[in-house]
């Protein structure tokens, strides 16, 4: 994406790499002012880094904003770690948000057209995160980790995210809209899907559970 010229006063670094993307933008408020974006699977740790130095004066902002999950228990960490080591380095205020509600913000115009939507994105040992939002994209629901049969009793018509071909195909009705986060998309979501003080959201247990005391 070419950049076009904007005070670092005014700009915000988005990340997001809970997914298989890896992706960083530099807003003006609605304006995206640059990006970049790929898919790569794994790496993000070798990876983030250089992209937000690819960006518009190395990626410099007045406050960064990331991606906190759930997604990859590894690249949900990576993320948060990057930005509050950026913004301690800069001394400028880190915001996190939900990687779900980027991923919504995406799809914003065909969310809105149909009241609503679920989105689905890949879980890890066999699960899905879920969650349901509304047309305006307010979640109507919490995020939750669910096997495919048990998330497939959910009704809405729309279905977005990276596991969204599957949840259709499966449930055997509505409409998938595969979608991946994206961090251009992150002027759709409303203010009070941003939090302060952003930590990992796992989305469900860990893995490791610590060894009983004898």
């Amino acid at each position: 994406m070419t950049a076009s010229t904007a005070s670092p006063d005014a700009l915000r670094l988005v990340i997001d790499c809970a997914s298989e993307a890896c992706t960083v933008a530099l807003i003006d408020g609605a304006r995206v002012v640059d990006a970049r974006h790929e898919v790569i699977g794994r790496g993000h740790a070798e990876r983030l880094v250089p992209l937000i130095a690819e960006l518009q004066g190395g990626g410099r902002a007045a406050g960064i904003l990331v991606g906190c999950g759930p997604g990859s228990f590894a690249g949900v960490r990576i993320g948060v770690a990057a930005a509050r080591a950026l913004g301690l380095a800069w001394g400028v205020p880190v915001r996190g948000f939900s990687t779900p509600a980027l991923v919504a913000a995406a799809a914003a115009a065909p969310i809105a057209a149909a009241g609503g939507a679920l989105v689905v994105m890949e879980g890890g040992h066999g699960q899905w995160f879920v969650q349901p939002f509304d047309a305006d994209l307010t979640p109507r629901g919490p995020v939750q980790s669910l096997l495919p049969d048990a998330a497939i009793a959910n009704g809405d018509a729309l279905i977005v995210g990276n596991r969204a071909e599957a949840f259709v195909a499966r449930r055997g009705f509505g409409e998938a809209l595969a979608m991946l986060p994206d961090a251009r998309a992150l002027p759709a979501l409303p203010a009070e899907a941003l939090f302060d003080d952003p930590r990992p959201i796992y989305g469900r247990a860990p893995d490791a559970k610590p060894m009983a005391t004898p």
